[in-house]
Parts: C-alpha cells; structure tokens; sequence
C-alpha cells in the first residue's frame, strides 16, 4: 500500500484532498508552471489507470486526452506559475514552489489536504501538505496533476511565442534546452522570455 492510500484509508471519504506538481522546471524559457488536482476520497479510484501512466513518457495526443479526463473527474483544478524574471529573481526551486503555492490556493473549496511532489514543503500552506519524491510515481493525484501541468504549459508556449519568436524552434521543444535551441542562442541571444540566470542563456545579444 502506497503513503498515498496509507494515509487516505485513515480520512472519511468525502473529504476532499488534491496532488500537485510542476513541469517546465529544467527549460531555458517560459514560465515553470504547477497544476493541482482535486477529488473526494470516495471518487480517487478513478484515477486508478490514469495516474499508472508516465506524462513524461505519453504520446502529446494521449496527454491531452488523460487532462481532459482528469478534469472531467476532479472537484477542481487549477493552474499556478512563476514567470522567468521571478525564476532569475528567486531562483528555480523557490519558483518551482511558488507556483505549486499559487495553484493550490486557488482550489475551491480548498482540499484538507495536499501531496506534493518533491521534498521541498510549499511555503506558507494553509492546509496539510504531505511532500513524496517522485511523486508521479507514487500519488495517484500527483501523476493526474503532472498530466494537466505538462498539456497546459505546452499549449502556452506555442500559443503565446512559438510565432513570436520562430528562431527558438518552441513549436518543438516547448523551451527546452534543444541543440537546435543552444544554437539559436548563441547567433540571437536570449529573448525576454528567457531564463537569465541559466547557464545557456547568457550569451551576448
């Protein structure tokens, strides 16, 4: 039995409880961004086969169904993020849980309690926060979580800058760190979009 199921047999079913994570941690540019699931215990098993599946790891097609999915279950959803000046600003990780923080206290109603993937505690969390490493591996909520994160940060990148700025190749790589992208750096220089304060963007404009 997993911490996830451990600890939810000890709740009543109907209490609400949600799963968190964040995408875009590792890319060069764009927001990283957080989505937070929430589900009543008594409704979980219907993430079941959803969160078996790796979002890292699923066909863009196949993602975007399992978000819609996951929506259609969950009691809420909701979207948090740090843009990349406040990722220079306050660093990676501490961006990382500030969205995760922003997504979460968006919930309506807010859940009793919040896994979190990582081992890093969000900052300031008004409920129960319980913290998993490779948590898409181990919470059902995480892993559903993970899915919608990946689908809408996505979808930001290419709506909002794919035409804006081609020469990055976004459409592809989503502001990963691409070798066609690090050569795009180093003839253009960063956008600003750009994340200053990782290593292959500082290069002259």
């Amino acid at each position: 039995m997993s911490i996830e199921e451990q600890t939810l047999s000890k709740m009543p079913p109907a209490i609400l409880v949600a799963g968190v994570d964040e995408v875009g941690r590792g890319a060069l540019f764009g927001p990283v961004v957080a989505a937070t699931v929430a589900i009543s215990i008594s409704e979980l098993s219907q993430l079941n086969e959803i969160a078996a599946k790796n979002s890292k790891k699923l066909s863009p097609k196949r993602r975007r169904e399992l978000a819609e999915e996951i929506k259609m279950i969950a009691a809420d959803w909701r979207i948090g993020y740090a843009k990349a000046k406040e990722i220079d600003e306050i660093n990676i990780l501490q961006a990382s849980l500030l969205g995760m923080k922003r997504a979460v206290d968006k919930l309506e109603p807010p859940p009793s309690l919040c896994f979190v993937d990582g081992r890093f505690s969000l900052p300031d969390l008004s409920i129960t926060q319980i913290n998993l490493r490779q948590g898409d591996a181990r919470s059902r909520l995480i892993a559903a979580a993970s899915i919608i994160a990946k689908v809408w940060r996505d979808d930001l990148i290419v709506s909002l800058w794919a035409n804006q700025y081609p020469e990055y190749h976004l459409a592809a790589n989503k502001g990963y760190g691409t070798a066609a992208h690090r050569i795009a750096l180093e003839k253009y220089g960063p956008s600003p979009q750009h994340r200053l304060s990782f290593r292959p963007c500082r290069v002259n404009r």
